[in-house]
């Protein structure tokens, strides 16, 4: 029996709207601290648990005209545009890898190209969860951006038996290192493990230590009140007379350094040394080593591009310029996409920003928000767009 074309997207859809009703209660949980799993649901206002007929997908809300059945208490409309997003996202991706020809290095869904369209989702699932949490309360967990970062390189690592390794490098389907690459994510490893030991022993100082410490592991160090999640919030900053920008942005290149250090050693001794290079070209070239290593070395990558943005930011302006937030989740993408793309949606992301400012001036409203929405829609750019940008590249730099 053959299963109509329209089916798929239609299934795609009702559960991505599922998967938008959790991501519902992570943008409301996750930054409170509270579990994921319990309690069960209920209304912020009253308390009371909100049954199953009430906690449809984009129905429920509807039908209940936005407010709590019990106390009448208005309920957010960000928790249908959530809904809708995402299952827009699972419905419109399938859409735009398997129905059309802006993807056709993409294998069919049922001859592996269902791992690249799971990967995608997660990731662009999980950016919408932080993107909406960023919006409200000016920080990115960074649970989420581990999450992301676990997911990638575990689809980079297991994707070489579901997909011929020659497919994914031909096409760049998923991360995947070259000896000299997969030599600097090794390193830059290794240099973090001896940053964060650093650090822990008390020999390297955390920047911002007062605020950004609990901000970057998405906690807040203040109680908020639970309200209604579309009410407008100010942004979450270190107080500006407690800190010397440029001196923490000096903190921030000491716990940097090891990382760099230790990259050119590993890339001196396994690729400069011909006694090693061998064995080690060998070694980093099984299929599952590459793409691990490959999506780590995307991960410094992200974080590297936006990090030293951040740094030369603060130093060139005298405040902290993005945010930690923005490192890790880029980072992330970097993970998931390769280091490539993840430069190539961090200069994408401006033109988005632009837009916005645009938008803000021609209704005359100016209201701040943070970049992490901008990087993140940059970032579902280059997935979509991704053939294209990569053949511009070539044509430029003759990528090999």
């Amino acid at each position: 029996m053959v299963v109509p074309d329209w089916v798929w997207p239609v299934c795609l859809f009702v559960f991505g709207s599922c998967i938008g009703s959790f991501l519902n209660v992570v943008i409301y949980r996750i930054p409170r601290d509270k579990s994921l799993i319990r309690p069960s649901s209920s209304c912020p206002a009253c308390d009371r648990r909100i049954r199953f007929y009430d906690n449809i997908p984009l129905i429920s809300w509807l039908l209940l005209g936005r407010k709590c059945r019990y106390c009448k208490a208005a309920i957010s409309p960000r928790y249908f545009i959530i809904e809708l997003l995402t299952a827009l996202v699972f419905a419109g991706l399938f859409i735009l890898y398997f129905r059309t020809d802006l993807r056709p290095d993409i294998c069919p869904f049922l001859s592996g190209g269902w791992i690249i369209y799971l990967i995608s989702v997660t990731m662009l699932a999980a950016f919408i969860a932080a993107s909406a949490i960023d919006l409200e309360l000016w920080v990115i967990p960074m649970s989420i951006c581990w999450f992301v970062t676990v997911a990638g390189l575990t689809a980079s690592s297991l994707g070489v038996y579901i997909i011929d390794p020659a497919v994914i490098g031909k096409y760049h389907l998923l991360p995947n290192a070259s000896p000299g690459t997969a030599s600097l994510a090794v390193g830059a490893a290794i240099g973090l493990a001896v940053s964060w030991l650093l650090m822990q022993a008390g020999l390297i100082k955390r920047s911002y230590e007062y605020d950004k410490a609990e901000d970057s592991d998405g906690a807040l160090q203040q109680e908020h009140k639970e309200q209604d999640s579309s009410a407008e919030k100010p942004p979450v900053e270190p107080d500006e007379a407690n800190f010397n920008h440029r001196i923490e942005a000096c903190r921030e290149v000491i716990f940097l350094l090891p990382i760099i250090i230790f990259s050119a050693v590993a890339y001196w001794i396994l690729i400069k040394n011909p006694s090693v290079y061998g064995w080690w070209r060998r070694f980093s070239q099984y299929p599952a080593i590459a793409g691990f290593l490959g999506g780590l070395f995307g991960y410094f990558v992200g974080c590297g591009v936006v990090w030293a943005t951040r740094i030369l930011g603060t130093f060139a302006f005298g405040k902290e310029a993005m945010g930690l937030g923005d490192v890790h989740l880029m980072g992330a993408a970097g993970a998931v996409v390769g280091p490539i793309p993840v430069v190539a949606a961090f200069f994408i992301a401006p033109f988005f920003g632009l837009a916005w400012a645009g938008c803000q001036m021609f209704f005359k409203k100016m209201r701040q928000i943070p970049y992490g929405p901008f990087l993140s829609l940059g970032i579902f750019t280059v997935m979509i767009l991704h053939e294209i940008i990569f053949t511009y590249l070539i044509s430029i730099f003759v990528l090999k």
